[in-house]
């Protein structure tokens, strides 16, 4: 069988996947929407946070999971927004809205270059050279302390108001993260979807034979290098508002190693994987560090190196080789 028939084959069949796995998205969104009104101010917070490092595993996942390109540099462009909308708004006054959009716009123009000198690899490479940007970026941050603070981090971060609503209050911030998550899935579902999006996994199948038949496939890549960006860009900025505030370690290689365990760990190349991956590494972080202070971080590595023993393709991979066992039986 032909390469271009056998990737044509996979689509078909990822047909049926996809509208489930969209199906599975919007009813885990729908129990998102009703949870915050059952469950402690607390754990609202961390729901909160599971949403915004969703969104940032959402952009690995389109680069990693359908373009097959697995990057250590995602942290850039979540630190650049998060101080792209910091200094906007604190420092120049910018209002939220303008301060938000270019705050964005900074980390997707930041992938687009460092996009021109990642995409010259592959493989190995290519991870090694993202997490050499990712500490170029962290070193900027660290160092200029005029604009960033240096290592005493940007504090003062204002939630914006958007009338009536205060998003001071924890669960009106939830349902703001929660809008934002709501576009990112569409957009993501909209690009895998389409021409573009069935062309990145012909390239993550067999890049030399997309491009024997015409597609420029370097260009693809660098398209979807940028889009992944600007989702990190977008976490970025949501986070900041989060926190009240941002530390120059956001643009250092462990954000960047931990969402890239959050696509492993939930699915690569799935609709749901990057928020079941968001969830259970970030559920489990907050359940470990309450009954294991000083050894959670060891407990949590353990747990993910017998999951990838046992389970290559993801927590949403693992639940559908169940569900056929059991559809056989």
């Amino acid at each position: 069988m032909s390469t271009s028939t056998r990737v044509a084959a996979k689509n078909r069949m990822g047909i049926g996947s996809l509208a489930t796995g969209t199906y599975a998205m919007l009813g885990v969104l729908v129990l998102f929407v009703i949870l915050p009104h059952f469950i402690p101010g607390y754990y609202v917070g961390v729901l909160t946070r599971v949403i915004i490092f969703a969104i940032f595993a959402i952009g690995l996942n389109l680069l990693m999971g359908y373009t097959g390109l697995p990057s250590l540099g995602q942290g850039a462009y979540f630190g650049t927004g998060a101080f792209g909308v910091g200094v906007m708004t604190v420092t120049y006054n910018v209002p939220h809205p303008i301060g938000m959009v270019g705050a964005v716009v900074i980390a997707g123009l930041m992938a687009a270059v460092y996009g021109l000198v990642a995409l010259r690899a592959r493989g190995a490479y290519f991870l090694l050279i993202t997490m050499a940007l990712t500490l170029s970026t962290w070193a900027i941050a660290f160092t200029w302390r005029s604009l960033t603070g240096g290592e005493d981090g940007f504090p003062g971060v204002t939630r914006p108001g958007f009338l009536p609503w205060s998003l001071t209050s924890e669960v009106n911030y939830y349902y703001f993260t929660l809008f934002f998550l709501v576009a990112a899935v569409v957009a993501f579902v909209l690009i895998v979807r389409s021409p573009f999006g069935l062309a990145l996994q012909g390239i993550r199948e067999n890049e030399q034979r997309m491009r024997s038949l015409g597609y420029n496939t370097w260009l693809y890549m660098y398209i979807a290098f940028i889009m992944a960006g600007v989702f990190g860009g977008v976490a970025g900025v949501l986070n900041a508002y989060s926190v009240g505030a941002i530390s120059p370690e956001w643009t250092n290689i462990l954000p960047s190693a931990e969402v890239l365990l959050m696509v492993i760990l939930g699915g690569p190349g799935t609709i749901i994987g990057p928020l079941v991956g968001a969830g259970a590494i970030i559920g489990a972080s907050e359940i470990l560090n309450i009954h294991f202070p000083e050894r959670w971080i060891m407990f949590l590595g353990g747990g993910y190196i017998v999951f990838m023993l046992f389970a290559r393709d993801g927590m949403v991979g693992l639940v559908r080789r169940l569900l056929r066992r059991w559809s056989k039986r």
